[in-house]
C-alpha cells in the first residue's frame, strides 16, 4: 500500500539559495519577483498583496508543472543538487546513530555509511550510499559510487545485525558502483554479487528505501530485502538512462527517449510490482521540505518493521526468496 500522501496544498517555501531545474523555469521567474518586492525598501499593504498574488500564482504553478512530469523530469528531481541524502535522514529519523568504519580487509569506503542507531527505540542497522554536498566532500565520498571495500563493510555490518537479530534499513542513493580500473583489480562484481547472496539469505527483517538515483549493481548490492519503498521522486534502474541510450542509440542525447523506455519512475516500478510502496514527497520534490520528507520515511519503517517483526523468520526467508522470483511476471 502507498504512504499516506502528503497535503499538496501545504507546499514549501522557497529558498533564495534553491537551484531551479530546467523544466522549473516558470516557477524561477514568478519565485524572482516576490525575491524583488521582498527585498524593495518600500513596505506597503498593496506590496504584500502583489506578494501574496504571486506565491498563489507560483503554487498553481508548481501543482500544474509536478501533475504531469516526463520520466526524464522525473530524473532531474532524483539527481537535484539539494536533495537530502542518508545522513539527512539518519539525522532526522533515528536516535544516537553509532558510524561503523572498514571492511577488515582493504580500508573505509565514506561513499558508503552505516552504523547502529534507534528507530522509535528499537535498535536497527543502518546502511546507507552518501554522495556528499560540497566539494571536498564528493571527493572524499567518491560521489556515492562505492568501490568494493563499501559494499564489504555493508555486508560486514549486515552480517553483524544478523547476530544480533536486528532489523537492516537501507538507503539506495547512487548513480552506481565506482567503474574505475581500481575497483576492478580489487574485485567490484565479486563484492557486488556477494552481497546479493547474503542479503538473499540474511535471517532479520530487512527493509529498503530508494531516496534518490537507484542505479546499476550499485545501488542492487544493498537493496535485496523484504519491504522495497521508494521516494514519489525517485528512480530505480539496471543502469542510467544515459548509458542505455549510448548502447542502442550510440549517443546520451537519447536519455529522456530511454528514461521512457527503462520505466525507471515509481510509478511504473510499482506497476511492475519491483517495488511495494511509493512514499509521496512534498509537492516539488523531498528538497523542498526536509522534515516531512524524514517522517513520511519514519512513519513508513515503522508500520513495515512491525509487521515483518511477526514473521517467522523461516517464512520471512521463503517470502524474500518468492519476492525475487516473481519480479518480472
Amino acid at each position: 500500500m502507498p504512504s499516506q500522501e502528503i497535503n499538496p496544498d501545504n507546499i514549501p517555501e522557497i529558498s533564495e539559495d534553491y537551484k531551479f531545474l530546467d523544466f522549473e523555469k516558470t516557477i524561477q521567474d514568478i519565485s524572482e519577483k516576490i525575491t524583488a518586492l521582498r527585498n524593495s525598501e518600500i513596505d506597503s499593504p498593496e506590496l504584500n498583496n502583489q506578494i501574496n498574488t504571486l506565491r498563489k500564482e507560483r503554487d498553481a504553478e508548481t501543482k500544474k508543472i509536478y501533475s504531469k512530469l516526463s520520466i526524464w523530469q522525473t530524473v532531474q528531481v532524483a539527481r537535484h543538487p539539494q536533495r537530502p541524502h542518508t545522513l539527512d535522514f539518519i539525522d532526522r529519523i533515528f536516535d544516537d546513530f553509532d558510524e561503523m568504519h572498514g571492511d577488515r580487509q582493504f580500508g573505509d569506503d565514506a561513499s558508503i555509511v552505516g552504523g547502529i542507531a534507534y528507530l522509535e527505540n528499537i535498535p536497527v542497522m543502518i546502511i546507507g550510499h552518501e554522495k556528499g554536498r560540497d566539494t571536498d566532500e564528493k571527493v572524499r565520498r567518491n560521489f556515492g559510487m562505492p568501490q568494493p571495500e563499501g559494499y564489504r563493510k555493508a555486508k560486514r555490518l549486515m552480517e553483524f545485525a544478523e547476530q544480533f537479530s536486528m532489523p537492516v534499513i537501507t538507503f539506495i542513493d547512487t548513480a552506481g558502483a565506482y567503474p574505475g580500473i581500481e575497483g576492478e583489480e580489487r574485485g567490484q562484481s565479486e563484492a557486488i554479487a556477494r552481497n546479493l547472496a547474503v542479503m538473499s539469505e540474511l535471517k532479520t527483517p530487512i527493509i529498503v528505501v530508494v531516496t534518490g538515483e537507484g542505479g546499476s549493481g550499485g545501488a542492487l548490492a544493498i537493496s535485496v530485502g523484504d519491504h522495497i519503498a521508494m521516494l514519489q521522486y525517485a528512480t530505480y534502474s539496471v543502469a542510467s538512462p544515459e548509458a542505455c541510450a549510448s548502447i542502442i542509440w550510440r549517443t546520451a542525447e537519447k536519455a529522456p527517449d530511454a528514461a521512457e523506455a527503462m520505466k525507471v519512475s515509481a510509478n511504473e516500478l510499482k506497476k511492475l510490482k519491483i517495488v511495494d510502496e511509493i512514499i509521496f514527497e512534498p509537492l516539488g520534490g523531498a528538497h523542498r521540505d526536509y522534515d516531512a520528507t524524514s517522517q513520511s520515511i519514519k512513519d513508513s519503517l515503522i508500520k513495515n518493521l512491525s509487521s515483518l517483526n511477526d514473521i517467522p523468520t523461516e517464512e520471512l526467508l521463503e517470502r524474500r526468496y518468492k519476492r525475487l522470483l516473481e519480479i518480472g511476471i
